[in-house]
């Protein structure tokens, strides 16, 4: 049996003040890699309304606390509303960033996008999970290596990685498992030494930061992990790295996750499980919500799942790779 979550905790998970909104724009994307725990594929169509685009640029230029602006998907870029939410976010003062899979610059109507991100001085968090091409393909696509580290070469001519406003981040996430030979994610910042070099070498590449991600047992990961008759075993595995010392820096406990649908979460994994933020008073949360109540800070305590132990296990894990 797992532990629950909330009784490895000396004291509910609680919020701080809000700073950050990460708005996952919808589930269209151009590929379909086999660890989105968004489910995301070129077949998908759900994406934001104009209606909860509208809310969520009142609700930007209403907070001022709101200091970052995240966009994800599917790849952010393809869903509605992507721009118009660049343009309002960094007009009032916000740091945006995009949550980007490099390899949609390549598609039909989207070339534009590298320009577009540096105009606007737009933070780009880049998924390459490993950097070797065969590793990346198994994971994202055939292709998906070479195109991505075109789009690199693309993104450092635009001055991404060497210009201090124009920060290229890097993401990497291990492969899945097939067997009980679980391991935690490599040491951040040796595994950033290891990328930057062979990057340089190899392909001329810079880039600011490297993130170490865990893979969560959610969405296409859990599906994986059932298939492979893995899923108790690697829940087991996070818990007995659980590390207290991550609980002050999750990402859940300063930001909110809101859906395409302006409905409102802890975090993103949360959003994809349906569990949804709640007030005291045990009130589900949505953007109009928050705009008729006129507060981002209302609620108190987190709600949290066996899949948290993905994010406390062992250095800890957050959409700003570890923790501690």
């Amino acid at each position: 049996m797992i532990t629950p979550f909330f009784q490895q905790l000396n004291s509910p998970l609680t919020k701080k003040e809000i700073n950050v909104l990460q708005v996952n724009l919808g589930k269209r994307c151009n590929l379909a890699c086999n660890h989105c725990h968004v489910e995301a594929s070129p077949k998908r169509t759900e994406e934001l309304t104009p209606e909860i685009c509208q809310q969520l640029i009142t609700l930007i230029d209403k907070f001022p606390e709101i200091k970052i602006v995240d966009l994800t998907g599917g790849a952010p870029e393809m869903n509605y509303g992507f721009k118009p939410l660049v343009e309002a976010a960094r007009k009032a003062g916000k740091q945006v960033i995009v949550r980007s899979n490099l390899t949609i610059y390549f598609v039909d109507g989207f070339a534009d996008l590298p320009d577009f991100f540096a105009q606007n001085q737009v933070k780009i968090v880049a998924s390459l999970p490993c950097y070797l091409a065969d590793n990346v393909d198994k994971m994202r696509g055939n292709g998906v290596f070479e195109q991505s580290i075109k789009a690199l070469q693309w993104l450092n001519e635009m001055g991404y990685g060497k210009n201090p406003n124009l920060v290229l981040d890097l993401v990497y996430n291990p492969q899945l498992p097939n067997s009980e030979d679980f391991s935690l994610t490599p040491e951040q910042e040796n595994l950033e030494k290891a990328y930057k070099t062979f990057l340089v070498e190899k392909f001329d590449i810079r880039f600011n930061h490297l993130f170490t991600i865990t893979n969560i047992p959610v969405g296409r990961t859990k599906f994986h992990l059932e298939r492979k008759q893995l899923y108790s075993s690697y829940l087991h595995f996070l818990e007995s790295h659980f590390n207290a010392n991550t609980i002050d820096g999750l990402m859940c406990r300063e930001q909110l996750s809101i859906d395409y649908l302006g409905n409102i979460y802890d975090c993103d994994f949360n959003q994809m499980m349906n569990l949804p933020a709640k007030t005291s008073k045990g009130e589900k949360l949505t953007v109009s919500k928050l705009l008729e109540i006129g507060s981002l800070d209302i609620i108190k305590e987190i709600q949290t799942a066996e899949y948290c132990y993905g994010c406390t296990a062992g250095c800890g894990s957050s959409c700003g790779g570890a923790i501690v």
